[in-house]
């Protein structure tokens, strides 16, 4: 069945549909009927429109959605700065603390959980491009914590959109337009300045983020594919409304703007929509039901064949970010080097591990909760043991992956990493080229001068091992 056997069962309902238009209402005829802004909307609520693309943008690309809610947004005191000295995830703004742009191979070990924080305080910027206040790049963070954000308190990000991909724990997730229990193998995204709250029902969680500062994902085109494939629009959740009536307990609004954190009171809850419509909602994905394709000759196919998400770029074909998976699959590619091959890439590749053992690097270096890092033009791909495996392995058909799941990062920009990424965090494996590449040994022979191949020669168990999991590193 193409869906993830949870342990935690779902909670909540939810909308089908990627990018469609949806509406949702927790009482009956709270939606206005024919008309966004009525003189006097139904029961007494306030109309609010929430636009994610300006207002101008194309229709198949304008994300728009109007609330109906208790009291409008505004209704809250200034915001004013917060720990302005040890919260900045924009650190090109901090003279002593900046972006080191290196050509290396980096990769890290498992991050720590963090019992001490919650999921606010949670969040460090490993890598990134750009900058949030020209909304241009992304960012990419780890979050890790071990406390449900304080019950009156809630939090957006101004700088961009939040796609989440939890590695341990669940993300019970409270946000304006409704709900969503998000655990791992989904993953969910939470556009620019939609408000949200984070409980964690069962304790700590940890995981990634890629924080869009530019534009907003949607589905690649399938060309050639034909109309269904990858990641199907239909498998998209959105939530549906759900609302607290609140209007005397006092709030704290949480905001990350330009990096920094700012808080502002208000009297009211921030989750009083009533009903809402449009196409600028959160929404989840399920990564079991991805419907992963592949050659059924030989050679196989660049990793974008497994893009689930994508930001594009203004170059055709070239994205700002994508976000690709490496799910349990068949491999049945005849004469043909099944691991990924040895490549530099225009593209920078951020790696992670959600769950499973990772063999393409058979050291075992990669492990859930780590990641890696192979930046624009730096060589990369399977280590000398993997290599020497697979060069001589039996190619009969075989399921790869299983209990695995990886994901990829990648962006058209050169990645920066940050000094908490670099040096702080105490993660990075200083021998991890030396030990993946630096003992490949020759095996060129000249016509006539041996054997075909030298010496790598085929190695029992190969990549038909049930343990080989030949992704791309």
């Amino acid at each position: 069945m193409p869906s993830s056997q949870f342990a935690q069962k779902e909670k909540y309902q939810y909308k089908n549909g990627f990018n469609s238009y949806h509406e949702s209402e927790a009482i009956p005829g709270a939606l206005p009927v024919g008309a966004n802004s009525p003189q006097n909307p139904p029961f007494g609520l306030y109309a609010e429109k929430l636009s994610g693309t300006a207002f101008t943008a194309p229709r198949h690309q304008n994300q728009q959605t109007w609330l109906y809610r208790i009291l409008p947004s505004c209704g809250h005191s200034n915001f004013e700065p917060r720990e302005s000295s040890t919260y900045n995830t924009n650190p090109e703004n901090k003279p002593y603390e900046k972006i080191h742009h290196i050509p290396n191979q980096l990769r890290w070990d498992p991050f720590d959980l963090d019992d001490s924080v919650d999921w606010v305080h949670s969040l460090h910027l490993v890598a990134g491009a750009g900058d949030p206040t020209t909304k241009q790049g992304l960012g990419i963070f780890i979050y890790a914590a071990g406390s449900s954000m304080a019950p009156n308190e809630a939090f957006s990000s101004s700088d961009g959109d939040f796609l989440i991909v939890p590695q341990h724990g669940i993300l019970d997730i409270r946000t304006e337009l409704g709900n969503l229990l998000v655990r791992p193998n989904e993953i969910c995204v939470i556009p620019r300045g939609i408000k949200y709250r984070v409980e964690l029902p069962s304790g700590p969680v940890r995981g990634y983020i890629l924080e869009l500062y530019q534009g907003h994902f949607t589905l690649p085109d399938l060309g050639p594919i034909g109309s269904n494939g990858l990641a199907n629009a239909r498998d998209f959740q959105v939530p549906v409304a759900d609302f607290q009536e609140d209007t005397s307990s006092s709030w704290t609004i949480l905001c990350k703007f330009a990096g920094h954190l700012f808080a502002a009171k208000q009297a009211h809850s921030p989750f009083d929509v009533v009903a809402w419509h449009g196409t600028y909602h959160p929404y989840k994905y399920d990564l079991a039901r991805f419907n992963t394709l592949g050659s059924v000759s030989y050679d196989h196919p660049d990793p974008s064949i497994y893009t689930v998400l994508t930001a594009p770029s203004s170059v055709p074909g070239t994205a700002v970010a994508d976000f690709v998976i490496f799910p349990p699959r068949w491999l049945v590619a005849e004469d043909t080097f099944r691991p990924p091959w040895y490549h530099r890439n225009t593209m920078s590749e951020f790696m992670g591990l959600i769950h499973g053992e990772y063999d393409a690097k058979t050291g075992g270096g990669f492990q859930p909760a780590g990641a890696s890092l192979h930046n624009v033009m730096a060589g990369h791909g399977p280590d000398a043991a993997t290599h020497e495996r697979a060069s001589g392995a039996e190619l009969k058909p075989m399921k790869v992956g299983e209990g695995s799941m990886a994901f990829m990062f990648e962006s058209c920009l050169m990645v920066g990493v940050t000094e908490w990424g670099l040096r702080r965090c105490e993660k990075v494996q200083e021998g991890y080229n030396k030990e993946s590449w630096e003992v490949l040994k020759p095996r060129f022979r000249r016509p006539g001068a041996g054997s075909e191949g030298g010496e790598g020669g085929k190695v029992e168990g190969g990549i038909g091992d049930g343990k080989q999991v030949p992704h791309w590193t």
